[in-house]
């Protein structure tokens, strides 16, 4: 490695050793980490072409892959090697690794879903392509200003992307708008021709992806929009700058950011084309691919498994059917066997706000051909239900692809389920649910399957790169093997009682404890006591996460140990990180609570080091990968029934966190796998939830039961916490007391009292290490790579070892 990343430098980078930056140096490595990886994925492509091997196609809105240098060097296992050779040169590859930036291509678990996938299908030799939008300035930077949150475009494009490949001759004209032209056939499914009256190129660039050892890479092809003519020459010469710039504006605004605010006409615009624009560029890609090889699409389901990431993509099934029908001239029954045979969905979401659609009129104006197809397919789809012996107004109208209540608006999971052969869950509680709400009645209607695949997490990042203490730990107790099969950290369970080992795991925590202080004083300015329990809450702050329901539990604590400051209070540090949607006012309330709070408590002497809170900014997969292996415990707080699944939750348990929680998504099954006895459970369920739901009861109830939870309210209606604005909060006192959907109230002396459990473990010593321990040796079953094998043997059809 030593010439290679010396050759890169200053040939590929224009540097001198000498007065190369940190940045010069990273992107050295990159690429010449980036010239392996070219070779493992010839030989990857040349294998699945010789062995006409089945390619997966994963379609998906957000890819959050991190940083990839420590994650490639890994799984190439390269990094000592690579250390040798840096530290050779006079460079530290600890420090210099973080000149690289987060690739900001998604927003939270959905992302991290897609790039774990991405990791597991190269680690078992699964030919794949992920499929998603080159974002220029992603979702955002957030910065934390007098206790609220401020979004700034996050830079991460700004000093190269050294690990893509950009392909300018791989580019495809997507168009939008304009007129339809039938030209004949039957007149219910007549083949037409699309005039656009705009049109957007999509431009590729590739970034391979190594699976574990080297033995395979997949690229994820990320699209950027471009105007086919980037300067309107005649507008320019008429002297109108603006003007003559303004296609290309448009155009590249698509790729511009992720999840522009979508609370106007014009951002929901955007999103639409964001959607339509990735789509449209993936399955011309796939089908390009598939025609110069098999000369037909009569076979394309049988050599592409098409997997749509949530219903960002689930215009798919309207453009697949237009390729088919319109540009290849396949008979509609045709074609929509073709297309169901090709296609399947994950759900993530039961949330009727995340479960999208888009006006009628939207689409028609968009996209005129692609409404007239769903029509059309709504239109079958309804007839064969009246067929079928359901005339119920009622019954049609919940199983038809366009809801019309209101605005007419087009149900886009309806969509995705409809055009998919098979739709998977991603818990065992989500999948249930799916059946009996969101697709109770569609699912009786059509021969679709729906099944559950509970979410994985890729433990080589997780663990191997995150966790260097307790993987070395673990290889020095079981070996190099516990690296390639993840069962066998089931053996660790012989050494829960032995009090040698669990002082080793307590060192390794309190070495991942002090780098996450470290970095937290660093970007905070907040010291933190390290004989404290380290209490975590990282995930998108949304009201169904209940932060909320935290804070108010911190506040009730800094009131209890002011009220008696001389009890046996554990220390605990409460760390929150996690990005608020721009648009979300209630939840950036939540982020400045939880800031004006922390300003009270971390200055109050009374309490000292028992109670601090801390909010760190900027949440992103690296800040994860500091904090999750130095948790000691782990809030998973969700209203019970409204988490589809959740993956922050495995990679805690994994590194050793007790998990606090609901029993809502993949929570249920940890329990099942960790013990009853290892995870703190409290709180409604799912059907108590939604029983209370619809009654509509208030939360007033709750705090008059509570006279803890009415002190806590009372301080937040006084101002106790925002004196500069003393009814700053009482949005959220309203939310407590009025209906409360979220169950905040409703749940919270439960939570109250299992924190108090929590604290009780803590002080016990070695019980709590025990805990840790069994948590880490029974996590196995939540590798990615099991979730892909059975995506692969039980969806795609797609042999694997």
């Amino acid at each position: 490695m030593h010439d290679a990343i010396q050759a890169k430098l200053v040939y590929a980078i224009g540097a001198m050793p000498e007065t190369a930056s940190d940045n010069d140096w990273f992107r050295a490595t990159a690429m010449a980490l980036r010239d392996r990886l070219v070779d493992i994925w010839l030989n990857t492509r040349s294998e699945a072409n010789r062995l006409n091997k089945k390619r997966v196609y994963y379609l998906s809105m957000e890819f959050l892959i991190g940083r990839l240098l420590l994650d490639t060097l890994n799984n190439l296992r390269l990094t000592e090697p690579t250390r040798r050779a840096l530290a050779s040169l006079g460079v530290d590859l600890d420090r210099m690794r973080e000149a690289e930036p987060d690739a900001a291509l998604g927003n939270g678990g959905l992302g991290r879903l897609a790039a774990c996938f991405m990791d597991s299908l190269a680690a078992l030799g699964i030919p794949a392509y992920g499929y998603g939008i080159r974002y220029e300035n992603g979702l955002f930077e957030q910065r934390i200003n007098d206790g609220w949150q401020k979004e700034y475009p996050e830079q991460w494009l700004a000093r190269g992307n050294p690990w893509e490949f950009a392909h300018p001759d791989k580019r495809y004209r997507i168009g939008f708008g304009g007129t339809v032209e039938y030209i004949g056939g039957d007149d219910s499914t007549a083949r037409a021709i699309w005039h656009p009256a705009e049109t957007v190129e999509a431009v590729s660039y590739d970034t391979l992806i190594a699976g574990w050892r080297g033995r395979y890479a997949n690229p994820l092809r990320l699209w950027s929009a471009q105007a086919p003519t980037p300067l309107q020459l005649s507008a320019l010469d008429q002297g109108d700058l603006i003007g003559a710039a303004a296609a290309r504006v448009r155009a590249e605004a698509i790729s511009r950011v992720l999840y522009p605010n979508d609370a106007t006409p014009e951002g929901q615009l955007l999103r639409l084309r964001q959607e339509y624009f990735f789509t449209a560029a993936s399955l011309q890609d796939i089908v390009r691919r598939h025609i110069e090889e098999y000369g037909t699409l009569t076979t394309l389901p049988q050599h592409a498994a098409i997997q749509l990431n949530d219903t960002h993509p689930a215009i798919a099934v309207p453009e697949l059917m237009r390729i088919l029908v319109d540009e290849h001239e396949f008979g509609w029954g045709r074609a929509w066997k073709i297309t169901r045979a090709t296609l399947s969905y994950t759900n993530h979401t039961l949330l009727p706000e995340a479960l999208e659609s888009w006006p009628v009129a939207m689409i028609e104006r968009l996209l005129p051909r692609h409404m007239q197809i769903i029509y059309l397919i709504n239109w079958f789809h309804l007839k064969a239900v009246e067929r079928a012996g359901s005339s119920d107004p009622a019954f049609l109208a919940n199983v038809s692809l366009i809801g019309e209540n209101g605005e007419k608006r087009v149900r886009m999971a309806h969509l995705a389920f409809l055009g998919s052969h098979c739709v998977n869950g991603v818990s065992a509680l989500h999948t249930t649910l799916l059946r009996e709400t969101v697709f109770r009645d569609l699912a009786r209607t059509t021969p679709t399957r729906i099944v559950n695949k509970t979410n994985g997490i890729t433990f080589r990042r997780w663990l191997i790169d995150a966790n260097r203490p307790l993987t070395e730990m673990l290889t020095h107790t079981l070996g190099e093997r516990v690296l390639d099969d993840p069962r066998c950290l089931k053996e660790l369970e012989r050494y829960a009682d032995d009090a040698d080992f669990l002082a080793k795991l307590r060192h390794a925590r309190s070495l991942n404890k002090a780098r996450l202080a470290e970095h937290l004083y660093k970007c905070t300015g907040i010291r933190l006591p390290m004989q404290a329990l380290f209490d975590v809450h990282i995930k998108r702050v949304h009201e169904y996460k209940r932060q909320l329901l935290n804070i108010l539990e911190a506040i009730a604590l800094y009131q209890a140990i002011r009220t008696n400051p001389d009890a046996p209070w554990v220390p605990r540090v409460k760390i929150f990180a996690g990005k608020a949607a721009a648009s979300y006012a209630r939840a950036k309330l939540i982020i400045k609570l939880i800031n004006d709070v922390a300003k009270v408590v971390n200055s109050d002497p009374v309490v000292g080091d028992r109670l601090k809170i801390v909010f760190a900014p900027n949440y992103s997969v690296s800040l994860a990968e500091i904090i999750i292996p130095a948790a000691d415990l782990s809030e998973q707080i969700s209203t019970a029934g409204m988490e589809a699944s959740g993956t922050g939750n495995m990679k805690l348990a994994l590194n050793g966190a007790l998990t606090i929680g609901t029993l809502d998504g993949a929570n249920i099954e940890i329990r099942e796998h960790v013990g009853e006895e290892n995870i703190a459970i409290f709180g409604m369920t799912a059907t108590q939830v939604a029983e209370r739901q619809r009654e509509h009861l208030k939360g007033a109830a709750a705090v008059v039961a509570s006279p803890r939870l009415k002190a806590v309210i009372d301080s937040l209606a006084n101002g106790m916490f925002s004196p500069d604005e003393p009814g700053r909060f009482l949005p959220i006192v309203s939310s407590l007391t009025d209906y409360d959907h979220f169950m905040v109230a409703a749940d919270f002396e439960a939570y109250w009292q299992a924190q108090r459990g929590i604290d009780q473990l803590w002080q016990s010593g070695d019980g709590w290490w025990r805990t840790s321990l069994l948590n880490t040796a029974r996590m196995a079953w939540f590798s990615a790579d099991r979730t892909v094998r059975d995506y692969a043997r039980e969806i795609w059809d797609v042999p694997v070892a």
